[in-house]
């Protein structure tokens, strides 16, 4: 018998205007481009890189997340739909973005951005993910106040009724899980890259984040609720299959780090 929970009623609007909506999903969203950007914004000043290329280094991350996210939700989670009506993939406003192809999406993205600005890409990616994981934190909290994305029935004095989604009993707030943990990522990686009188191995920040991340989500995909529908009779969902190529490229990432021992300065 479940004594405590917590009844969560928050609409996911913060103000409607006739037909414009301001939601806390969207202002979460950019809070963490903009989050990103002071934080890359220091980082540039530290290792001495014009801050004028900072704005082009946000043009193919924004571009990278939202094309990543929208075509992976397209086309790991329903591609017998949208290959049957390829139209509505431009319709992100309908929702539906997967976190797997935003990481393949920043991936692309900032390879192009290493490439024309003569960067080493090791160096960007190893800063990125410190970005990445404060980002993941934010866009948690907006599954949250969409009231989606929960996990299974839990008796645990934590659990949420999510009323918006006229649930009636309290169900782990995944959400959250997963909120707290990428931001204990970001302290860990943005405290290591800070410390003093120590130089990480290029691709170390990189392995780290990889197999950190996508370890928590593979072990919080075993509490959360089906996503769609094919998954119900799987012994691994999707998140769960996708996270796993991730956490293999991040050992391989933090084998070859350590072994290498390389430091690599910005320009090539």
């Amino acid at each position: 018998m479940t004594l405590l929970y917590i009844f969560w009623d928050v609409k996911p609007q913060i103000l409607t205007l006739g037909d414009l909506q301001v939601r806390w999903y969207g202002v979460l969203f950019a809070s963490a481009f903009l989050a990103g950007y002071y934080i890359f914004q220091r980082f540039f000043k530290k290792e001495g890189l014009a801050i004028e290329i900072l704005d082009s280094l946000t043009i193919y991350m924004v571009i990278g997340v939202v094309l990543g996210a929208r075509l992976g939700h397209c086309l790991f989670y329903q591609p017998d739909y949208y290959l049957v009506n390829p139209l509505e993939i431009l319709m992100i406003w309908h929702g539906g973005l997967a976190s797997h192809g935003a990481a393949i999406g920043i991936l692309l993205g900032m390879y192009l951005f290493a490439r024309k600005h003569k960067i080493h890409y090791l160096w960007i990616l190893d800063r990125i993910v410190i970005v990445v994981a404060l980002s993941g934190f934010f866009i948690r909290m907006g599954n949250l106040m969409n009231s989606e994305i929960y996990g299974h029935q839990t008796s645990l004095p934590w659990g949420f009724i999510f009323a918006q989604n006229n649930e009636t009993v309290p169900k782990h707030p995944t959400q959250i899980y997963e909120a707290l943990i990428y931001l204990a990522i970001f302290i860990l990686l943005y405290t290591i890259y800070y410390k003093k009188d120590t130089k990480f191995y290029s691709g170390s920040l990189f392995g780290w984040f990889l197999v950190l991340l996508f370890t928590a989500r593979f072990l919080i995909e075993y509490i959360k609720e089906t996503q769609v529908e094919f998954e119900a009779n799987m012994s691994l969902n999707m998140g769960q299959i996708l996270s796993i190529p991730f956490i293999i490229a991040g050992l391989l990432f933090l084998y070859i780090s350590y072994k290498k021992k390389i430091i690599l300065n910005p320009r090539k």
